[in-house]
């Protein structure tokens, strides 16, 4: 399974905010935030500190669709 970003991405231009405020918001790592850059998987707990910031549903901020992700076992 593959995940993508966009519609995070979206909105944080929608609501004028930038991906440092986001991370401060939310309380995540810089770390977490590479990782939503190169559309790797976060735990689901941030997902929904992000959610709650950006008072979304996770559907606002993300899409899952079939295929390989990088570096995942067959």
């Amino acid at each position: 399974m593959k995940v993508s970003y966009n519609k995070l991405w979206k909105l944080l231009i929608d609501k004028k905010m930038t991906k440092i405020e986001l991370r401060d918001a939310a309380n995540m790592s810089s770390n977490t935030l590479a990782k939503l850059g190169k559309e790797r998987t976060i735990s689901m707990d941030v997902i929904m500190r992000i959610c709650k910031v950006l008072k979304c549903d996770v559907g606002d901020i993300m899409e899952i669709y079939p295929g390989e992700d990088e570096g995942e076992d067959s």
